[in-house]
């Protein structure tokens, strides 16, 4: 099932329900023109790494370029900190690390996954602000069958992910065909410590 707002109407979408909020997607969480700038800003100004993991008993390049950066940091490029600030006035929490990834074109992805917990805040959300091309991501339950829900993020939305919801669900970004221009995600989280 794939989830897109209608033109006139960006309203929040419920996609899992838990406790602790779910994972909802909120179009147009940041305006068009802050979106827009902070894309182009962060694609040419980020140090973007390139890393390599084991998968099947060899080692693979991740299909996406990496970037992270603690609120603290001397060297916090002005774009994020205004993100910072934007997404902790949106959901009220207290977020101090942020993860970039550039996803180049429809080549790059990320498999289905639940984020690692251990160093997160219990009870405080993942979110996720999208930057540049419209991407699809897929949530599906982790136990048993379920079905796999799809949404098309937008530039300048941002789909939030409690912290339960990471027990119990996993997300992605496929690959897809046909997507030729860069879509650059901000990952904000709650680091205890």
């Amino acid at each position: 099932m794939v989830f897109q707002p209608g033109l006139f109407a960006p309203e929040p979408l419920s996609l899992v329900n838990d406790a602790e909020g779910g994972i909802r997607y909120l179009p147009d969480s940041i305006p068009a023109i802050a979106a827009q700038q902070w894309f182009e800003q962060l694609l040419e100004n980020i140090g973007w790494v390139s890393q390599q993991r084991m998968m099947y008993d060899r080692e693979v390049a991740v299909p996406r370029l990496l970037a992270t950066f603690a609120r603290e940091a001397e060297d916090l490029p002005a774009p994020l900190g205004e993100a910072f600030e934007a997404v902790r006035a949106l959901l009220g929490a207290p977020f101090n690390r942020v993860g970039l990834n550039l996803y180049r074109d429809g080549n790059d992805s990320v498999a289905l996954h639940g984020d690692k917990t251990e160093k997160l805040l219990p009870g405080q959300p993942i979110a996720i602000v999208s930057l540049g091309a419209c991407r699809r991501m897929s949530i599906r339950p982790k136990a048993g069958s379920g079905r796999i829900v799809h949404v098309q993020l937008e530039p300048g939305s941002c789909i939030v992910m409690s912290y339960a919801s990471q027990f119990t669900h996993e997300h992605g970004i496929p690959k897809l065909a046909g997507v030729t221009e860069p879509r650059i995600s901000l990952a904000f989280r709650c680091y205890a410590g």
